[in-house]
């Protein structure tokens, strides 16, 4: 925590003292660019720490122990709010276990300063782990930018030892805290340039990675990030909800098929980039997020918001542009090897998209692969959580129909997808929701909206008795209790359900009678398409499919070389 407060900038801290604070105090004073200052009384330490915070307008640490003495600081902390003076305040405190119950020096010191601060946050107790090391170097960086707007407070609580007594397990992570840990840190007030960034040495293998974003004008930021690859020769591995994936003015540029491409461990191997450029949010892939996890690659964040968005906890810099500036800061940068090999993947991944989706049999990648080719340009396209945005990312292909997709991604959640999607649906051009059956159940009284809605909205069920995305994870193999908890079953007939609602209701029997289906949206009212399916089934058809291409892409290389 010391070297990285260091490395953003810090070089002072004032500490209250006390024990439960022992080892941040150790540490700070142990640190060489650090000035720790020890001041006896709580409320003049924290006006003490105000006054050299605004001395210089750089952020300024105050630490101190647990219980009242954090309470100290509150009118200092309220002053420094007031005028956005950037402190960072660490109350250090008793573990989770110790609190309410009596024990010494403890009340509850989560939120102390209210909406007084700018951001607040309570770190995990240590452990020697490198993983929970990451996880604190950003979080402490991240408590620097955010200083900026004004105080900030880390709540940091700790179990005994707490003097810097030898620990053998601690001491075997010293040789993972080289310089690449802390080198992308950087001073608060400098934030990352684009133009550096793109401009290191490293950069002829870089990817953009453009996650899920709703800019207002989709078509003119795809064909900005295409310009920008273009001019760095990176490829973009656009995820099925950034805009980029529909409306690509030419698809040279862009993979769409990289979940499956990196499930091949050679593959993965070969494509590891030394810099990611991270658009927006963080990919629905979980391939792609593990594979730039383990790359060690130098990321850049570029988002307008000020939250920390990286769940990674990667060596990552945030950096504020616009697509147009990152456009600019990008000509003329990289060659073209390290992107022709990802052209060459993602043709022969696509190419066993075709092939194994043409199946008669009513699988759930194929639906979203349907819709792609069927849906009229510019359709609304609202997607559930779950299986069903997980399909869309796998098989959704790059195109240029502008299909306007909106998701519920900010929590995941499946709660209120029909009426969500009949918000999306209402005044507007004929809409359409891709759902699951419990992502419908757990909402079905967004029915009764039916009489309120201006326009029209198709709802293609995929009816599949249950969470078919449980299925995928490791406790599908311990049944019982997995099908009656984890899959909860269900025997809901849909048909009566949307009667009871006056909604229409069809139930798919063929692909020619889905598309049939969706070849002229209705443009009033809500109806039903079901679609059955064997969820058990489609696990083994992912994996195989994915298999498949991934072995696909790994031959396509292996023929270059």
């Amino acid at each position: 925590m010391a070297e990285t407060l260091a490395r953003c900038g810090v070089d002072r801290a004032v500490v209250s003292p006390g024990s439960r604070s022992t080892p941040l105090t150790m540490a700070l004073v142990a640190n060489p660019v650090i000035e720790a200052i020890p001041v006896l009384d709580e409320r003049s330490a924290a006006f003490f720490a105000l006054g050299l915070a605004k001395q210089r307008r750089s952020p300024t640490v105050l630490v101190c122990t647990s219980g009242t003495a954090g309470a100290n600081y509150f009118p200092a902390v309220i002053e420094a709010h007031e005028s956005g003076v950037p402190l960072i305040v660490i109350t250090a405190d008793r573990p989770p276990e110790m609190r309410e119950c009596a024990s010494g020096q403890t009340i509850d010191q989560l939120r102390l300063f209210g909406a007084h601060v700018a951001w607040f946050h309570e770190l995990a107790v240590p452990e020697p782990s490198l993983s929970l090391l990451r996880y604190l170097r950003q979080t402490v960086a991240h408590a620097c930018e955010r200083s900026a707007a004004g105080p900030v407070h880390l709540n940091a609580p700790f179990r005994d030892p707490l003097a810097p007594v030898e620990d053998a397990s601690a001491k075997a992570l010293e040789s993972s805290l080289d310089v690449p840990f802390f080198a992308h840190l950087r001073k608060a007030e400098a934030p990352a340039s684009a133009t550096v960034f793109l401009q290191r040495p490293t950069t002829a293998r870089g990817v953009i990675v453009a996650g899920p974003e709703s800019p207002p004008d989709p078509k003119n930021y795809a064909e900005t990030i295409v310009r920008l690859a273009e001019g760095l020769q990176w490829p973009i591995l656009a995820d099925a909800l950034s805009p980029v994936r529909r409306y690509a003015p030419r698809n040279d540029y862009v993979v769409a098929a990289y979940d499956a491409i990196l499930r091949s461990t050679a593959v993965a191997r070969h494509l590891c980039p030394k810099s990611v450029l991270c658009l927006g949010g963080w990919p629905t892939s979980k391939v792609l997020r593990s594979w730039i996890d383990e790359s060690g690659a130098e990321i850049a964040l570029v988002s307008p918001r000020c939250e920390n968005r990286d769940a990674l906890h990667g060596r990552t810099r945030h950096i504020s542009a616009s697509a147009e500036q990152l456009a600019a800061a990008g000509e003329g940068i990289g060659d073209g090897s390290y992107l022709l090999d990802w052209r060459r993947c993602e043709e022969r991944a696509q190419s066993v998209f075709e092939r194994e989706l043409k199946t008669d049999e009513r699988v759930e990648p194929r639906i979203a692969r349907e819709l792609a080719a069927l849906l009229p340009a510019g359709t609304p396209l609202f997607v559930a959580s779950s299986m069903p945005i997980r399909d869309v990312e796998y098989v959704w292909p790059v195109t240029s129909n502008g299909v306007q997709l909106h998701f519920s991604r900010g929590a995941n959640g499946i709660d209120g997808t029909l009426s969500t999607a009949l918000g999306v649906a209402h005044g507007g051009a004929p809409a359409v929701l891709l759902t699951g059956d419990l992502a419908l159940l757990h909402d079905t009284n967004g029915f009764l909206l039916r009489s309120k809605l201006r326009g029209s909205l198709t709802v293609v069920l995929v009816n599949n008795r249950g969470g078919g995305i449980f299925q995928h994870l490791p406790v599908a193999q311990f049944d019982p209790p997995f099908e009656e908890y984890f899959a909860t079953p269900q025997d809901v007939d849909f048909s009566k359900l949307c009667s009871a609602y006056g909604v229409q209701h069809v139930a798919i029997a063929t692909w020619e009678q889905f598309a049939e289906a969706l070849g002229q949206l209705p443009q009033t009212g809500i109806r039903v398409l079901e679609i059955r399916t064997d969820r058990k089934r489609d696990v083994a058809f992912r994996k195989s499919l994915f298999a498949k291409a991934a072995a696909e892409a790994e031959q396509g290389l292996g023929d270059q070389r």
